[in-house]
């Protein structure tokens, strides 16, 4: 079988990248090894760059019309506010962050891919083996249940998209830098009781920060630091975090997910690799806590399109392509370096170390400036000079 690019997983970021290109007229399959979609995965925020990038596939409006745009975020502490920051002026377009399951983010994907190529998309498949002749590449291919039976598919570009463990990164030898965390999170949605609208709250406590976000169908999302990894995901044991750190009950008979997970950052030392590239968490797998894995996925995948498109035509990217690599890693290590700031600001505190932080945290949000340009930050826009430039 022979098509233009191969993309290896079947993800939000894949799925991304297939109908950027196949809008373009150019021919793509992707290879996924799952034959059903993950309900239970963790990603829920989608913040203005990536809205725009979707917007460029014509799927904006839709996650839009679905999702809960989160408009103003709020910090707490010990039941009193903080303060407040509004996303009203990060984006003229998406002046929001907007809350919408993974799940269902893929299928949205999915529907769009299938409508510009019903072929497109190959599940059941395992690629086990990659060829790079320097002109095209081929993958070999067999069932991922185990079955019988193999063969090459060959293309101009083959993209790894297969995740954080990526399987095809370790095929093709790339060497990766991981950094392990001391943070460990329990997360769970249930019920909305209506009571914080559609914001944001993070609970910053001396226990460990709560965190929570309005989700669609009357559904938040609660996420509860822990002090060590949690021996089983537990709606009970959630619950009764949230209310002790809190006062907040979550009602445990309508929980309908819930996950435990630890913290790590896994950054490749290299995203190409001849006819093979690698993108979103095969790249650069980062802290699921500010919400930016995905969107950075996104955005790399937006950058590299057209850098494909060329190649497939036959015009010489290969530098384009290294800028490309230097670009994204640089993006993957400002977004590393984010989140570890949340996860800092997260960690327990005691007396006086805890007002400290609860001070600082409501005398920048008291500044204006000091708000917006925060808010700039944490939704992945380029903050402003004071001329209000990018900078």
């Amino acid at each position: 079988m022979a098509t233009d690019v191969v993309i290896v997983g079947g993800g939000p970021v894949g799925l991304y990248l297939a109908a950027a290109l196949l809008q373009e007229g150019v021919s793509v399959r992707i290879l996924e090894q799952r034959t059903e979609r993950n309900i239970h995965t963790r990603a829920i925020g989608i913040h203005p760059p990536a809205l725009d990038a979707l917007d460029q596939v014509q799927l904006a409006a839709a996650m839009v019309h679905e999702g809960v745009p989160i408009r103003t975020g709020l910090a707490v502490s010990g039941g009193k506010t903080l303060g407040t920051m509004s996303f009203d002026g990060v984006s003229e377009a998406f002046p929001f962050v907007l809350a919408l399951p993974q799940s269902r983010t893929e299928q949205l994907l999915e529907d769009r891919v299938r409508a510009l190529d019903s072929e497109a998309i190959v599940t059941g498949v395992r690629v086990t083996g990659v060829h790079d002749d320097g002109a095209r590449a081929a993958v070999v291919v067999e069932p991922s249940a185990g079955g019988e039976g193999q063969r090459d598919v060959t293309a101009s570009f083959v993209v790894a998209a297969d995740g954080a463990r990526s399987h095809l990164r370790k095929v093709l030898g790339v060497p990766v830098c991981t950094k392990a965390y001391p943070d460990h999170y329990l997360m769970g949605d249930f019920a909305d009781s209506g009571r914080h609208g559609q914001m944001a709250v993070l609970f910053l406590e001396s226990e460990g920060i709560v965190e929570s976000f309005p989700l669609p169908g009357g559904l938040r999302r609660w996420v509860v630091r822990l002090g060590k990894p949690a021996e089983a995901a537990d709606a009970h044991q959630l619950a009764g975090l949230v209310l002790q750190r809190t006062g907040i009950l979550p009602d445990v008979q309508t929980n309908t997910m819930l996950s435990a997970f630890s913290v790590r950052s896994t950054l490749a030392r290299s995203t190409v690799a001849g006819r093979a590239l690698l993108i979103g968490d095969a790249a650069h797998e980062i802290s699921p806590i500010g919400g930016q894995g995905m969107n950075l996925g996104w955005m790399a995948a937006r950058a590299l399109s057209p850098l494909i498109r060329r190649g497939v035509a036959g015009e010489p990217v290969e530098g384009a392509l290294k800028e490309f690599e230097v670009q994204q890693l640089r993006a993957a290590v400002v977004a590393r370096r984010q989140s570890e700031i949340n996860m800092m600001l997260g960690r327990p505190l005691q007396s006086p170390f805890l007002q400290l932080r609860n001070l600082a945290i409501g005398t920048a949000a008291s500044v204006p400036a000091i708000n917006r340009w925060t808010a700039r930050r944490f939704t992945m826009q380029p903050p402003r000079t004071p001329e209000g430039q990018a900078g």
